[in-house]
């Protein structure tokens, strides 16, 4: 069997299993698992999966930076905006994050809402000056410009003396097993602080992002109440996450 025969068998079974064991793989192709490892390092490095212990899991292809993200799935990122906008409810105090889905969700907050939104996004903020009634929390420190967020001490600082009724969370891998995941160090641990300092953490989640991993671990699917995806998202992605007790939620 050729490399790239052996390559692409990979990626089919991960696209149908969700992840895929080296051990396994190298029984099935009759080859070392040396030989299984090479492949799973060369496809890795081409941002084909991510690499995970003893095997690999699907790599998400929500890695390109914000003006990359908003080219994809711009109508399924406002469904989703719109169905997490509506469950701020008057006089709670909300985090929510950066990224895409994010500012569809603030653009779709009504303009009469009286609520306090904390956010580490720039981007974010400025979409929320028009909304008088809304208190405006920017958390600051350094400007990660792949993601257009503030990270770092000073950021974790801020946010440990906050305490938040819901967190909408972005992500860029949701897996059943891998947990919640994102593709940068420092990102990953603000989004840790803002799940410690929220009673409760709803994931904004398009179809690709679904049963995928990123090189940062952020948490477990315990820590997650509520995933809001696309009304028309195949059920076969969702039900991972139900079985795990994780309501889904159809924008």
């Amino acid at each position: 069997m050729l490399t790239s025969q052996r390559k692409q068998l990979i990626l089919d079974a991960l696209q149908r299993d969700g992840q895929v064991i080296a051990k396994n793989l190298s029984a099935e192709f009759d080859v070392s698992e040396d030989t299984v490892r090479r492949d799973l390092r060369e496809l890795a490095a081409e941002g084909r999966l991510q690499r995970v212990h003893g095997g690999a899991l699907p790599s998400s292809p929500a890695a390109a930076d914000l003006a990359g993200r908003e080219r994809i799935e711009p109508a399924s990122k406002a469904a989703i905006g719109r169905a997490a906008a509506a469950m701020i409810a008057p006089g709670q105090i909300a985090f929510v994050d950066g990224g895409t889905t994010a500012v569809q969700l603030v653009r779709h907050l009504p303009l009469d809402l009286r609520a306090t939104i904390v956010t580490h996004s720039p981007v974010v903020a400025v979409e929320l000056a028009a909304y008088r009634d809304i208190e405006v929390i920017v958390i600051g420190g350094r400007l990660f410009r792949h993601s257009m967020v503030n990270v770092g001490a000073a950021a974790i600082e801020a946010l440990s003396h906050i305490r938040a009724d819901l967190y909408f969370m972005g992500v860029t891998g949701v897996h059943p097993q891998a947990g919640l995941s994102t593709g940068d160090m420092e990102e990953a641990y603000v989004k840790r602080a803002l799940v410690e300092h929220a009673a409760e953490t709803i994931v904004l989640a398009s179809a690709e992002k679904l049963n995928a991993a990123s090189a940062y671990r952020i948490a477990d699917l315990a820590a997650v109440s509520t995933i809001v995806v696309e009304r028309e998202t195949p059920a076969a992605l969702t039900a991972p996450f139900e079985a795990l007790g994780v309501a889904i939620s159809r924008a």
